[in-house]
């Protein structure tokens, strides 16, 4: 029987993405006790990373959002592999902390992190307001344009 929040996901017309491997000297999340922290995830999909550029450039507020709307969907995805499918166990989202690479003019970087902000509220109701932040970043890995990780309570 599939859980709650697979159902959910179901519902919403969400698949997650494989949960990724890491590219460097890290793990993709670890678990102390009960919480769980998600490594920095980036727009990654099958085919490699999305939304490449610098926001108040080459990439505009709504496909900022995707993309942090995507990194959000990996890091259900490092949950759903960190709680062996189970993701039932996720009491609540406590923090997430967004990096948006942008032009030193840019703003908007809650309207951006927003994108992940609001789907942790859409899959997990009310368990999933969070504390956050969202600061900018002359660049990230592999040019993306937003990275978000995760601190997670669970069961």
């Amino acid at each position: 029987m599939p859980s709650a929040i697979d159902a959910r996901l179901a519902e919403l017309g969400l698949e997650l993405p494989l949960a990724a491997a890491p590219v460097a000297n890290y793990v993709p999340f670890v678990i102390e006790g009960r919480l769980l922290a998600i490594s920095g995830q980036i727009p990654l999909t099958a085919e490699g990373p999305r939304y490449l550029g610098r926001l108040g450039d080459t990439l505009s507020l709504e496909e900022g959002q995707a993309a942090a709307r995507l990194c959000g969907l990996n890091i259900i995805a490092q949950a759903r592999a960190a709680l062996d499918g189970n993701l039932d166990r996720v009491r609540r989202i406590v923090r997430l902390g967004g990096f948006v690479a942008a032009t030193a003019d840019f703003t908007d970087h809650p309207k951006v992190i927003n994108g992940a902000s609001d789907l942790m509220v859409e899959v997990f109701g009310d368990a999933g307001r969070h504390s956050r932040a969202a600061t900018g970043a002359a660049s990230l890995p592999l040019g993306v344009g937003v990275e978000i990780d995760a601190l997670i309570a669970i069961d």
